[in-house]
């Protein structure tokens, strides 16, 4: 008896973080807005009970976008673009600061509405999941029309969502009809609809390979499912020619991972302004306090403690330097993973100006199975060491 056809979905959150803010300021639908802004960028209530929103040209400093609306796209806006230069794009767009615990909040909501489908679900990240539909009895289209209503209903965002044979179709189709997008692709789908696209909308062809490929000719992943295999193998070696050559023609049989164990859990933050160690250390305390607290938060909620203890930090030279710490026993306490990360401080000099910080346990297992003795007790750690004074390495 052959076994079912595979039906593999890939369910995106659309514009995730603005979507959720917009639930919160539904006035601002329909306009460019623009998230990642700091505490200044929170909207202020007037006394007649309307909003006055920070604009995108009033910004000064060196953040990132961390996302933006589809009219802020329509001007050229995306994540990960520098705020500056997004402010030279959208000046009158509105910037809104980031709630990632609204994010998690609004994440878990969805989730657990796709999970009322089917558990075969493989979390990809804070808006987007895998789904293996093959054993959920229905017809494709109507499974995944009622997969959306059920996220609409509990989170009242909209998603799009694609089903194909394989991870790698529905990933690729599931930005075909953005936004609200319901895609249905099949093998014979994939000359009309895939291999059109520019050669980079494969997951996995990055910036990089995508250069070389045009330096090939190659631009479309029509014309990589057409390329000579030894000329692909001449400029990248034979395993990743031989993969460019599968998912060309749209074939990837990697299986929806439903469990998988975190190596690490980890939060940092770029601040809008280099920090002085010393002339700027309320900052610096008040910012590593909180991130050690919100790692302890992602364990205890995860159901996780760790033992390593690692620290990042770059420097306003754009050097990065990172330190780990094993401590005696694991732990999910903010307290205790504050200590830990104090000792690796201790062990980088700091002799410039700091623009990113980062907190960081690994070596994780699930919650129960640590022993009961405390975790070492370290000295405080604070930002106002003599930048002249050499720090023990």
């Amino acid at each position: 008896m052959s076994s079912p056809v595979r039906r593999i979905a890939h369910l995106d959150m659309d514009a995730f973080y603005a979507s959720v803010e917009l639930l919160r300021y539904p006035d601002l639908r329909g306009h460019a807005v623009v998230i990642g802004g700091g505490r200044n960028a929170a909207p202020e209530t007037q006394p007649d009970g309307t909003r006055s929103y920070a604009r995108l040209r009033d910004y000064v400093g060196r953040g990132v976008v961390t996302t933006s609306t589809y009219e802020a796209r329509a001007l050229g806006v995306f994540s990960a673009m520098g705020m500056m230069k997004a402010a030279r794009l959208a000046p009158d767009a509105v910037l809104l600061p980031t709630d990632f615990d609204a994010y998690r909040r609004y994440s878990g909501l969805f989730k657990a509405a796709v999970r009322a489908f089917t558990g075969q679900i493989e979390d990809r990240g804070i808006d987007e999941i895998y789904i293996d539909l093959t054993d959920v009895p229905g017809d494709a289209r109507d499974v995944a029309a009622r997969i959306k209503a059920a996220v609409k209903d509990a989170t009242g965002l909209t998603c799009s969502i694609c089903v194909a044979p394989n991870k790698l179709l529905a990933k690729i189709g599931s930005e075909l009809d953005k936004p609200d997008g319901l895609t249905i692709l099949t093998p014979a789908d994939i000359p009309t609809r895939i291999w059109p696209l520019a050669a980079r909308k494969v997951n996995g062809i990055g910036p990089k390979a995508a250069e070389k490929l045009a330096a090939i000719g190659i631009e479309t992943v029509g014309e990589l499912a057409e390329a000579d295999p030894g000329l692909l193998q001449a400029h990248f070696g034979r395993n990743y020619a031989s993969w460019l050559a599968e998912v060309a023609n749209g074939r990837d049989e990697r299986p929806v991972v439903v469990s998988s164990e975190p190596k690490s859990m980890s939060r940092e933050t770029t601040f809008e302004r280099d920090l002085h160690p010393r002339n700027d250390r309320p900052v610096l305390s008040e910012q590593f306090t909180r991130l050690c607290m919100h790692v302890a938060e992602d364990l205890r909620r995860k159901g996780y403690v760790g033992r390593t203890v690692g620290i990042k930090l770059r420097f306003d030279d754009f050097h990065t330097v990172t330190r780990d710490l094993t401590m005696t026993v694991h732990t999910a306490d903010g307290a205790a993973i504050r200590r830990g990360a104090t000792e690796c401080l201790k062990r980088i000099p700091l002799e410039r100006r700091i623009r990113l910080l980062g907190v960081r346990v690994s070596a994780l297992i699930p919650a129960g199975e640590q022993g009961d003795d405390p975790a070492p007790v370290q000295e405080e750690f604070r930002f106002d060491a003599d930048p002249d004074e050499p720090a023990p390495r």
